[in-house]
Parts: structure tokens; C-alpha cells; sequence
């Protein structure tokens, strides 16, 4: 019983650094060949969103909105492919998951 214990402590210690390193680390997603860039946390907040200037028309403001949720989307995936390969070997020897964490 004392084995499992430490072994649960070890492992809720190695999640606890795993979701720090993910809060900590930054991905880029980008759209419109680079005219929109998002950048997000490994643990997907935005963080940043860069927009040169040739992708602001006014007259075309649904473009803009596009090209800035692709950029989400793609940084956004990105962040969540990180948080699988990360999370991914903590969380499978508890049964495929932790409730409410998302992978």
C-alpha cells in the first residue's frame, strides 16, 4: 500500500511539472502564408496575434476575421498536439485519462 502511495505522489508530481512546462511554453500558428500569426500557450491560452498590415482591408474585413481564426485554429492544434505528447505517457497508465484534462 505504502509502494502504490509513493507511486501515486510520483506520478501527480511528474503532472503537476508536465501541465508548468505546457502553461510555459509558447506555439505559433499562422494563416494567409504568414499575414496572420497566433501565438498560444502549450496549455492553449492566446498569448499574442500578429497582423501585417497587408492583410487589413477595409473593405474585406471577413477575410481578416477569417485568416485570424485560422491562425487560432492552427496555433490552437498545435498546443494540443503538445499537451498528447507530453500528457499523453503520464496519463496512460491511468486508464487512457484523467477526467477533465484534455487528452
Amino acid at each position: 500500500m505504502q509502494q502504490l502511495l509513493k507511486q501515486a505522489q510520483k506520478m501527480q508530481q511528474e503532472l503537476a511539472k508536465a501541465q508548468q512546462e505546457l502553461a510555459e511554453a509558447k506555439v505559433n500558428g499562422t494563416a494567409g502564408g504568414g499575414l496572420v500569426e497566433a501565438t498560444v500557450t502549450g496549455s492553449g491560452e492566446l498569448v499574442a496575434l500578429t497582423i501585417a498590415p497587408a492583410a487589413v482591408d477595409p473593405e474585406d474585413t471577413e477575410t481578416l476575421a477569417d485568416l485570424i481564426l485560422a491562425a487560432v485554429r492552427d496555433a490552437t492544434q498545435a498546443a494540443q498536439k503538445m499537451q498528447a505528447e507530453r500528457m499523453g505517457p503520464l496519463t496512460q497508465g491511468m486508464g487512457g485519462g484523467i477526467p477533465g484534462l484534455p487528452f
